[in-house]
């Protein structure tokens, strides 16, 4: 199966919404994550991604101007022991509650559905990222917009090859209502030889108009040390 260029991909896509890449470095050493956000309305833009002790969250950039944090205030990126979480939305923390007390990622994913955020009903796109730099993604979403059926799609890669990843994001382009993304998570080539490297890529990549915020992660696989860039619009 041919790789794809993620490059080309965000740049032909106005508005893939929020995205995850998970894989594994070109030299193999180094197992990946990346998530962004974008956003169409002023409360959706008015966000930036800010550390915390164990990944990442979502702020707003302007809180005076914040009028709805449903759906856009959340943990996107947390630590489950050794194992990096990254999701779209609050299952991070279902996620993360499911693995410390001995249950699965797809335990946890079967007990939450799509965003109820009437049309769209945007999926739910989820990543586990072992220490070993093997990966699961998983995607929750309505039945071709129909809410009375959500379709629970899940992906398990044992022995990422280096150099390629595996990239899932919620919208197949931009819409009303916005449609959702359809098909396996796609094949694509990693060779940026550092977190920055990649940052740069993606963010440069990213439709301006609705671009909000980026984070990578390259963790080191023999040791778990890790280097993080992240991109915020504002």
């Amino acid at each position: 199966m041919k790789k794809s260029d993620l490059t080309a991909l965000l740049r032909d896509n106005p508005y893939p919404g929020r995205g995850i890449v998970l894989g594994r470095s070109a030299d193999g050493a180094f197992a990946i994550a990346a998530y962004f956000i974008m956003g169409r309305s002023e409360n959706s833009r008015n966000r930036v991604f800010v550390p915390t002790e164990d990944g990442i969250r979502t702020q707003a950039h302007d809180p005076a101007k914040m009028t709805d944090p449903s759906l856009i205030i959340y943990h996107p990126v947390r630590m489950a022991g050794r194992g990096l979480i990254v999701t779209n939305g609050d299952q991070t923390d279902t996620v993360r509650d499911y693995i410390l007390s001995g249950r699965t990622f797809v335990e946890a994913l079967k007990s939450r559905t799509f965003e109820p955020d009437d049309p769209n009903f945007t999926p739910r796109i989820s990543g586990l990222l072992s220490p070993d730099g093997s990966f699961q993604l998983s995607i929750l979403k309505s039945a071709d917009g129909n809410p009375a059926c959500c379709c629970r799609c899940f992906y398990h890669y044992d022995a990422p090859l280096a150099g390629e990843g595996r990239f899932i994001h919620t919208y197949q382009g931009d819409g009303s209502p916005l449609p959702s993304f359809e098909g396996e998570p796609v094949r694509i080539a990693l060779e940026d030889p550092s977190p920055d490297a990649l940052a740069d890529r993606v963010w440069t990549a990213l439709n301006p108009d609705n671009k909000v915020s980026l984070f990578v992660r390259y963790i080191r696989i023999s040791d778990g040390i890790y280097q993080d860039a992240i991109r915020n619009l504002r």
